[in-house]
Protein backbone atom coordinates (compact mmCIF):
# COMPACT_ATOMS: atom_id res chain seq x y z
CA UNK A 1 0.00 0.00 0.00
CA UNK A 2 1.23 3.38 -0.83
CA UNK A 3 1.93 5.74 1.93
CA UNK A 4 -0.69 8.37 1.93
CA UNK A 5 0.20 10.64 5.06
CA UNK A 6 -0.65 13.78 4.44
CA UNK A 7 1.82 16.83 4.42
CA UNK A 8 1.72 18.62 7.67
CA UNK A 9 1.48 21.96 5.72
CA UNK A 10 -1.82 20.97 4.14
CA UNK A 11 -3.71 20.39 7.76
CA UNK A 12 -5.90 23.45 8.90
CA UNK A 13 -4.09 24.85 11.76
CA UNK A 14 -6.43 24.17 14.51
CA UNK A 15 -5.83 19.86 13.63
CA UNK A 16 -2.50 20.57 15.36
CA UNK A 17 -2.97 23.56 17.35
CA UNK A 18 -2.62 22.80 21.63
CA UNK A 19 -4.83 21.51 23.37
CA UNK A 20 -5.14 25.12 25.58
CA UNK A 21 -5.39 26.48 22.01
CA UNK A 22 -8.64 24.05 21.14
CA UNK A 23 -10.26 24.40 24.50
CA UNK A 24 -10.64 28.04 24.44
CA UNK A 25 -12.12 27.50 21.20
CA UNK A 26 -14.26 25.54 22.15
CA UNK A 27 -15.38 27.35 25.21
CA UNK A 28 -15.76 30.55 23.20
CA UNK A 29 -17.98 28.72 20.43
CA UNK A 30 -20.00 26.75 23.13
CA UNK A 31 -20.99 30.00 25.24
CA UNK A 32 -22.36 31.20 21.81
CA UNK A 33 -24.38 27.54 20.85
CA UNK A 34 -25.82 27.37 24.25
CA UNK A 35 -27.07 30.94 24.01
CA UNK A 36 -28.36 30.05 20.34
CA UNK A 37 -30.06 27.15 21.31
CA UNK A 38 -31.55 28.64 24.02
CA UNK A 39 -32.87 32.35 22.72
CA UNK A 40 -34.11 30.88 18.93
CA UNK A 41 -34.97 27.11 20.01
CA UNK A 42 -38.52 26.81 22.23
CA UNK A 43 -37.02 22.80 23.60
CA UNK A 44 -34.17 24.33 24.80
CA UNK A 45 -35.35 27.21 26.85
CA UNK A 46 -38.09 24.90 28.58
CA UNK A 47 -35.70 22.22 28.60
CA UNK A 48 -33.01 24.21 30.29
CA UNK A 49 -35.19 26.54 32.23
CA UNK A 50 -36.58 22.93 33.34
CA UNK A 51 -33.16 22.01 34.86
CA UNK A 52 -32.52 25.47 36.28
CA UNK A 53 -29.74 26.54 34.16
CA UNK A 54 -28.60 29.29 31.91
CA UNK A 55 -26.44 29.71 28.79
CA UNK A 56 -24.44 32.53 31.00
CA UNK A 57 -23.91 29.48 33.77
CA UNK A 58 -21.21 28.03 31.58
CA UNK A 59 -17.55 29.50 32.57
CA UNK A 60 -15.64 26.01 32.12
CA UNK A 61 -16.01 23.46 29.91
CA UNK A 62 -17.03 21.62 32.67
CA UNK A 63 -19.75 23.54 32.96
CA UNK A 64 -21.31 22.14 30.13
CA UNK A 65 -22.40 18.77 32.62
CA UNK A 66 -24.92 21.32 34.77
CA UNK A 67 -27.28 20.97 31.07
CA UNK A 68 -29.68 18.58 30.07
CA UNK A 69 -29.70 15.80 27.16
CA UNK A 70 -31.18 15.97 23.95
CA UNK A 71 -32.49 12.62 22.96
CA UNK A 72 -33.98 10.96 19.74
CA UNK A 73 -37.66 11.55 20.99
CA UNK A 74 -37.30 15.32 21.77
CA UNK A 75 -36.76 15.44 17.53
CA UNK A 76 -39.64 13.42 16.90
CA UNK A 77 -41.81 15.48 19.37
CA UNK A 78 -40.76 18.55 17.78
CA UNK A 79 -41.08 17.45 14.12
CA UNK A 80 -40.86 19.06 11.44
CA UNK A 81 -39.40 21.96 12.37
CA UNK A 82 -39.33 22.72 15.95
CA UNK A 83 -35.78 21.93 16.43
CA UNK A 84 -34.96 24.85 13.94
CA UNK A 85 -33.39 27.68 15.51
CA UNK A 86 -33.32 30.17 12.19
CA UNK A 87 -36.24 30.96 9.85
CA UNK A 88 -37.15 28.79 7.02
CA UNK A 89 -36.02 31.34 4.69
CA UNK A 90 -32.55 30.64 5.86
CA UNK A 91 -32.77 26.89 5.94
CA UNK A 92 -31.34 25.87 2.65
CA UNK A 93 -30.84 21.97 2.77
CA UNK A 94 -33.35 19.20 4.64
CA UNK A 95 -32.15 15.86 5.41
CA UNK A 96 -33.83 13.08 7.66
CA UNK A 97 -34.07 9.72 8.94
CA UNK A 98 -36.51 7.06 7.27
CA UNK A 99 -39.16 7.28 10.09
CA UNK A 100 -39.37 3.69 10.19
CA UNK A 101 -39.75 3.72 14.18
CA UNK A 102 -42.18 6.60 13.75
CA UNK A 103 -42.07 10.26 13.21
CA UNK A 104 -38.84 10.85 11.12
CA UNK A 105 -36.25 13.36 12.86
CA UNK A 106 -35.45 16.09 10.06
CA UNK A 107 -32.30 18.37 10.58
CA UNK A 108 -31.60 21.56 8.75
CA UNK A 109 -28.54 23.25 7.21
CA UNK A 110 -28.00 27.00 6.72
CA UNK A 111 -25.97 28.00 3.97
CA UNK A 112 -22.90 28.41 6.46
CA UNK A 113 -23.88 25.46 7.70
CA UNK A 114 -23.27 23.58 4.34
CA UNK A 115 -19.87 25.15 4.24
CA UNK A 116 -18.82 24.05 7.61
CA UNK A 117 -20.04 20.60 6.79
CA UNK A 118 -18.15 20.23 3.55
CA UNK A 119 -15.12 21.93 4.98
CA UNK A 120 -15.10 18.78 7.97
CA UNK A 121 -15.79 16.35 5.48
CA UNK A 122 -12.63 17.35 3.43
CA UNK A 123 -10.50 17.47 6.12
CA UNK A 124 -11.58 13.97 6.57
CA UNK A 125 -11.15 12.96 3.14
CA UNK A 126 -7.72 14.52 3.29
CA UNK A 127 -6.68 12.60 6.90
CA UNK A 128 -7.83 10.06 4.53
CA UNK A 129 -4.98 10.08 2.31
CA UNK A 130 -7.35 11.93 -0.97
CA UNK A 131 -5.93 15.24 -2.93
CA UNK A 132 -6.95 17.85 -4.58
CA UNK A 133 -7.58 16.36 -8.28
CA UNK A 134 -8.33 12.76 -7.29
CA UNK A 135 -11.38 10.59 -8.16
CA UNK A 136 -13.52 9.97 -5.51
CA UNK A 137 -16.24 6.46 -6.26
CA UNK A 138 -19.11 7.69 -3.63
CA UNK A 139 -21.11 4.61 -3.48
CA UNK A 140 -23.26 6.05 -0.11
CA UNK A 141 -26.80 6.55 -1.13
CA UNK A 142 -27.99 10.24 -2.13
CA UNK A 143 -31.40 11.18 -0.62
CA UNK A 144 -32.69 12.11 2.67
CA UNK A 145 -29.74 10.34 3.85
CA UNK A 146 -26.67 12.24 5.11
CA UNK A 147 -24.25 9.65 3.85
CA UNK A 148 -23.99 10.33 -0.25
CA UNK A 149 -24.81 13.93 0.01
CA UNK A 150 -22.47 14.65 2.46
CA UNK A 151 -19.55 13.01 1.49
CA UNK A 152 -20.09 14.83 -1.85
CA UNK A 153 -19.90 17.99 -0.18
CA UNK A 154 -16.55 17.37 0.99
CA UNK A 155 -15.27 16.09 -1.81
CA UNK A 156 -16.52 19.25 -3.53
CA UNK A 157 -14.54 21.59 -1.27
CA UNK A 158 -11.50 19.35 -1.60
CA UNK A 159 -11.55 19.51 -5.08
CA UNK A 160 -12.06 15.94 -6.02
CA UNK A 161 -13.23 14.60 -8.97
CA UNK A 162 -16.72 12.65 -7.57
CA UNK A 163 -18.22 9.93 -9.21
CA UNK A 164 -21.66 9.76 -7.83
CA UNK A 165 -23.03 6.54 -8.23
CA UNK A 166 -24.66 5.72 -4.84
CA UNK A 167 -25.17 2.36 -3.71
CA UNK A 168 -26.86 -0.66 -5.56
CA UNK A 169 -26.39 -2.49 -9.14
CA UNK A 170 -22.97 -4.06 -8.27
CA UNK A 171 -21.51 -5.43 -11.38
CA UNK A 172 -21.93 -1.41 -12.67
CA UNK A 173 -20.10 -0.10 -9.45
CA UNK A 174 -16.92 -2.62 -10.43
CA UNK A 175 -17.31 -1.78 -14.49
CA UNK A 176 -16.99 2.13 -13.11
CA UNK A 177 -13.96 1.20 -10.84
CA UNK A 178 -12.31 -0.52 -13.71
CA UNK A 179 -13.20 2.00 -16.29
CA UNK A 180 -12.63 5.01 -14.45
CA UNK A 181 -9.94 4.12 -12.05
CA UNK A 182 -10.70 6.47 -9.06
CA UNK A 183 -8.53 6.50 -6.39
CA UNK A 184 -10.64 6.14 -3.16
CA UNK A 185 -14.33 4.79 -2.55
CA UNK A 186 -16.88 5.50 0.42
CA UNK A 187 -19.51 2.79 0.55
CA UNK A 188 -20.35 0.83 3.72
CA UNK A 189 -18.07 -1.99 4.52
CA UNK A 190 -20.44 -5.03 4.36
CA UNK A 191 -21.18 -3.98 0.80
CA UNK A 192 -17.62 -3.11 0.21
CA UNK A 193 -17.05 -7.05 0.79
CA UNK A 194 -19.92 -7.52 -1.68
CA UNK A 195 -17.78 -5.06 -4.33
CA UNK A 196 -14.87 -7.82 -3.53
CA UNK A 197 -16.95 -10.67 -4.93
CA UNK A 198 -17.88 -8.97 -7.73
CA UNK A 199 -14.73 -8.57 -8.66
CA UNK A 200 -14.27 -12.16 -7.83
CA UNK A 201 -17.03 -13.10 -9.83
CA UNK A 202 -15.45 -11.31 -13.31
CA UNK A 203 -12.16 -12.74 -12.86
CA UNK A 204 -10.68 -9.18 -11.90
CA UNK A 205 -7.93 -9.02 -9.73
CA UNK A 206 -8.93 -6.09 -6.42
CA UNK A 207 -5.34 -5.93 -5.92
CA UNK A 208 -5.04 -4.41 -9.83
CA UNK A 209 -7.58 -1.60 -9.42
CA UNK A 210 -6.75 1.54 -9.06
CA UNK A 211 -8.32 2.39 -5.25
CA UNK A 212 -6.21 3.24 -3.22
CA UNK A 213 -8.07 4.09 0.30
CA UNK A 214 -11.56 3.03 1.27
CA UNK A 215 -13.41 5.29 3.77
CA UNK A 216 -16.17 3.04 5.94
CA UNK A 217 -18.68 4.20 7.68
CA UNK A 218 -22.73 4.15 8.43
CA UNK A 219 -22.48 0.85 10.39
CA UNK A 220 -20.02 -0.97 13.07
CA UNK A 221 -17.16 -2.68 11.52
CA UNK A 222 -14.43 -5.20 12.89
CA UNK A 223 -10.62 -4.73 12.31
CA UNK A 224 -10.74 -8.44 10.87
CA UNK A 225 -12.97 -6.83 7.78
CA UNK A 226 -10.67 -3.85 7.44
CA UNK A 227 -7.45 -6.81 7.27
CA UNK A 228 -9.67 -8.46 5.00
CA UNK A 229 -9.70 -5.22 2.42
CA UNK A 230 -6.75 -4.20 2.73
CA UNK A 231 -5.27 -7.77 1.85
CA UNK A 232 -8.25 -8.16 -0.86
CA UNK A 233 -7.20 -4.94 -2.83
CA UNK A 234 -4.09 -3.69 -1.51
CA UNK A 235 -5.46 -0.39 -0.41
CA UNK A 236 -5.96 1.23 3.17
CA UNK A 237 -9.60 1.07 5.46
CA UNK A 238 -9.77 3.75 7.15
CA UNK A 239 -13.30 4.67 9.50
CA UNK A 240 -15.23 7.50 9.06
CA UNK A 241 -17.66 8.75 11.69
CA UNK A 242 -21.17 10.83 12.04
CA UNK A 243 -24.54 10.99 12.50
CA UNK A 244 -27.46 13.51 11.01
CA UNK A 245 -28.40 14.76 14.12
CA UNK A 246 -25.32 15.60 14.62
CA UNK A 247 -24.35 17.10 11.03
CA UNK A 248 -23.46 13.58 9.51
CA UNK A 249 -20.80 12.57 7.91
CA UNK A 250 -17.37 13.69 9.12
CA UNK A 251 -18.28 13.88 12.46
CA UNK A 252 -14.84 12.04 13.05
CA UNK A 253 -12.21 10.37 10.83
CA UNK A 254 -9.37 7.96 11.22
CA UNK A 255 -6.28 9.24 9.94
CA UNK A 256 -4.78 6.89 7.30
CA UNK A 257 -0.91 7.24 9.00
CA UNK A 258 -1.65 6.20 12.11
CA UNK A 259 -5.55 4.46 12.09
CA UNK A 260 -5.42 4.30 15.94
CA UNK A 261 -9.24 5.80 16.54
CA UNK A 262 -11.20 8.38 14.82
CA UNK A 263 -9.81 11.66 15.15
CA UNK A 264 -12.80 14.15 16.06
CA UNK A 265 -13.03 17.29 14.77
CA UNK A 266 -13.52 19.23 18.49
CA UNK A 267 -13.86 23.02 16.79
CA UNK A 268 -17.32 22.26 15.53
CA UNK A 269 -18.25 19.14 18.03
CA UNK A 270 -18.01 18.72 21.95
CA UNK A 271 -17.54 15.16 23.20
CA UNK A 272 -18.20 14.05 26.47
CA UNK A 273 -18.45 10.11 27.17
CA UNK A 274 -21.04 9.38 29.94
CA UNK A 275 -21.95 6.29 32.56
CA UNK A 276 -25.43 5.13 30.27
CA UNK A 277 -27.08 4.48 33.64
CA UNK A 278 -26.66 7.66 35.92
CA UNK A 279 -25.91 9.85 33.35
CA UNK A 280 -22.53 11.56 35.07
CA UNK A 281 -19.60 12.41 32.67
CA UNK A 282 -16.64 10.09 33.20
CA UNK A 283 -12.99 10.21 33.35
CA UNK A 284 -11.44 10.45 30.17
CA UNK A 285 -10.90 6.84 28.63
CA UNK A 286 -13.09 5.20 30.11
CA UNK A 287 -15.87 3.17 28.34
CA UNK A 288 -19.62 4.88 27.70
CA UNK A 289 -21.66 6.62 25.96
CA UNK A 290 -20.78 9.20 23.43
CA UNK A 291 -22.05 12.17 23.81
CA UNK A 292 -22.03 15.37 21.54
CA UNK A 293 -22.67 19.21 21.46
CA UNK A 294 -22.59 21.20 18.50
CA UNK A 295 -20.16 23.92 18.64
CA UNK A 296 -21.35 25.82 15.13
CA UNK A 297 -24.53 24.89 13.81
CA UNK A 298 -26.97 27.97 13.17
CA UNK A 299 -30.21 25.71 12.03
CA UNK A 300 -30.10 22.51 13.80
CA UNK A 301 -27.93 23.15 17.08
CA UNK A 302 -28.36 20.27 18.93
CA UNK A 303 -26.91 20.34 22.80
CA UNK A 304 -25.72 17.02 24.95
CA UNK A 305 -27.28 14.55 22.22
CA UNK A 306 -27.08 11.18 23.84
CA UNK A 307 -25.71 9.06 20.44
CA UNK A 308 -26.25 5.78 22.36
CA UNK A 309 -23.30 5.17 20.91
CA UNK A 310 -20.32 3.22 23.17
CA UNK A 311 -17.07 4.52 22.95
CA UNK A 312 -13.82 6.09 24.77
CA UNK A 313 -12.21 9.39 24.33
CA UNK A 314 -8.39 8.83 23.85
CA UNK A 315 -5.61 11.82 23.38
CA UNK A 316 -4.99 12.76 19.97
CA UNK A 317 -1.97 11.20 18.15
CA UNK A 318 -1.62 12.45 14.38
CA UNK A 319 -3.77 15.45 15.03
CA UNK A 320 -4.25 17.07 18.61
CA UNK A 321 -7.71 16.46 18.28
CA UNK A 322 -9.04 13.63 20.60
CA UNK A 323 -9.94 10.28 19.06
CA UNK A 324 -12.61 8.21 19.86
CA UNK A 325 -12.48 4.35 19.79
CA UNK A 326 -14.26 2.26 17.28
CA UNK A 327 -17.68 2.34 18.04
CA UNK A 328 -18.21 -0.87 20.07
CA UNK A 329 -21.80 -1.55 20.87
CA UNK A 330 -24.92 0.40 21.78
CA UNK A 331 -26.74 1.60 25.27
CA UNK A 332 -30.18 0.81 23.64
CA UNK A 333 -31.45 -1.77 21.68
CA UNK A 334 -30.96 -0.36 18.19
CA UNK A 335 -29.74 -3.01 15.58
CA UNK A 336 -27.16 -1.41 12.75
CA UNK A 337 -27.69 -3.70 9.62
CA UNK A 338 -25.82 -2.81 6.65
CA UNK A 339 -25.97 0.77 7.39
CA UNK A 340 -29.94 0.88 8.24
CA UNK A 341 -31.05 1.49 12.00
CA UNK A 342 -33.53 -1.09 12.93
CA UNK A 343 -35.74 -1.91 16.11
CA UNK A 344 -36.92 -4.54 17.78
CA UNK A 345 -40.40 -3.17 18.36
CA UNK A 346 -40.43 -2.47 14.58
CA UNK A 347 -40.68 -6.16 14.14
CA UNK A 348 -42.98 -6.87 17.06
CA UNK A 349 -45.46 -4.24 14.93
CA UNK A 350 -45.62 -5.70 11.81
CA UNK A 351 -45.84 -9.07 13.76
CA UNK A 352 -49.04 -8.60 15.67
CA UNK A 353 -50.19 -7.28 12.41
CA UNK A 354 -50.26 -11.61 11.36
CA UNK A 355 -52.75 -12.63 12.92
CA UNK A 356 -51.89 -16.03 11.81
CA UNK A 357 -48.49 -15.31 13.66
CA UNK A 358 -48.03 -15.11 18.01
CA UNK A 359 -46.07 -12.22 19.46
CA UNK A 360 -43.39 -13.63 20.26
CA UNK A 361 -39.66 -13.85 17.90
CA UNK A 362 -36.23 -13.55 18.13
CA UNK A 363 -34.14 -11.69 15.50
CA UNK A 364 -30.67 -13.51 14.39
CA UNK A 365 -27.81 -11.84 13.16
CA UNK A 366 -24.98 -13.23 11.13
CA UNK A 367 -23.03 -12.52 8.65
CA UNK A 368 -22.50 -15.91 6.71
CA UNK A 369 -21.46 -14.62 3.11
CA UNK A 370 -20.01 -11.11 4.06
CA UNK A 371 -22.80 -9.22 3.96
CA UNK A 372 -25.09 -8.74 7.11
CA UNK A 373 -28.14 -10.89 7.32
CA UNK A 374 -31.19 -10.71 9.67
CA UNK A 375 -33.48 -14.26 10.20
CA UNK A 376 -36.70 -13.50 12.61
CA UNK A 377 -37.87 -16.74 14.11
CA UNK A 378 -41.39 -16.68 15.23
CA UNK A 379 -44.25 -19.20 15.55
CA UNK A 380 -48.03 -19.56 14.76
CA UNK A 381 -50.52 -18.33 17.05
CA UNK A 382 -52.44 -22.00 17.40
CA UNK A 383 -51.91 -25.10 16.29
CA UNK A 384 -54.70 -24.68 14.00
CA UNK A 385 -52.62 -22.81 11.65
CA UNK A 386 -52.62 -25.27 8.45
CA UNK A 387 -49.47 -25.25 5.98
CA UNK A 388 -51.03 -22.75 3.40
CA UNK A 389 -51.85 -19.87 5.84
CA UNK A 390 -48.46 -20.52 7.59
CA UNK A 391 -46.85 -20.17 4.16
CA UNK A 392 -48.89 -16.88 3.44
CA UNK A 393 -48.22 -15.30 6.84
CA UNK A 394 -44.29 -15.92 6.38
CA UNK A 395 -44.32 -14.04 2.91
CA UNK A 396 -46.66 -11.21 3.97
CA UNK A 397 -44.32 -10.39 7.37
CA UNK A 398 -41.08 -10.70 4.91
CA UNK A 399 -42.50 -8.29 2.43
CA UNK A 400 -44.03 -5.98 5.65
CA UNK A 401 -40.01 -6.04 6.68
CA UNK A 402 -38.61 -5.31 3.06
CA UNK A 403 -41.33 -2.35 2.49
CA UNK A 404 -41.20 -0.64 5.88
CA UNK A 405 -37.67 -1.03 7.48
CA UNK A 406 -36.58 -1.33 4.37
CA UNK A 407 -34.08 -4.76 4.07
CA UNK A 408 -34.76 -8.05 3.38
CA UNK A 409 -35.11 -10.41 6.36
CA UNK A 410 -35.08 -14.27 5.99
CA UNK A 411 -38.71 -15.31 8.31
CA UNK A 412 -38.88 -18.69 9.54
CA UNK A 413 -42.27 -19.92 11.22
CA UNK A 414 -41.95 -22.37 14.03
CA UNK A 415 -44.70 -24.09 16.26
CA UNK A 416 -46.53 -23.38 18.81
CA UNK A 417 -43.39 -22.93 21.55
CA UNK A 418 -40.93 -22.51 18.74
CA UNK A 419 -39.97 -19.10 20.18
CA UNK A 420 -37.89 -19.53 23.61
CA UNK A 421 -39.46 -18.18 26.65
CA UNK A 422 -37.61 -16.44 29.22
CA UNK A 423 -38.75 -15.64 33.07
CA UNK A 424 -37.00 -12.16 32.75
CA UNK A 425 -36.64 -9.93 29.73
CA UNK A 426 -36.64 -11.47 26.94
CA UNK A 427 -34.04 -12.30 24.09
CA UNK A 428 -34.96 -10.56 21.41
CA UNK A 429 -31.49 -10.21 19.79
CA UNK A 430 -28.72 -12.81 19.53
CA UNK A 431 -25.92 -11.50 17.17
CA UNK A 432 -23.22 -13.99 15.87
CA UNK A 433 -21.85 -11.51 13.44
CA UNK A 434 -17.79 -11.30 14.19
CA UNK A 435 -16.66 -8.75 16.89
CA UNK A 436 -13.73 -6.73 16.53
Amino acid sequence: MKDLTPARDSLDPIEIASRDEISALQLERLKWSLRHAYDNVAFYKKSFDAAGVHPDDLNDLSDLAKFPFTVKTDLRDNYPFGMFAVPQDQVKRIHASSGTTGQPTVVGYTENDLKNWGNVVARSLRAAGMRAGDMLHNAYGYGLFTGGLGIHLGADALGLSTVPISGGMTPRQVRLIEDFKPKGITVTPSYALSVLDEFNAQGLDPRDSSLEVGIFGAEPWTNAMRLEIEQAFDMHAVDIYGLSEVIGPGVSMECVESKDGLHIWEDHFYPEIINPETGEVVAEGEMGELVFTSLTKEAFPIIRYRTRDLTRLLAGTARSMRRMEKVTGRSDDMIILRGVNVFPTQIEELLMDQSALAPHFQIELSRPDRMDQMRILTEVSNSGIDASARDHATAQLAAAIKQSVGISAKVEVGDVGAVPRSEGKAVRIIDMRPKA
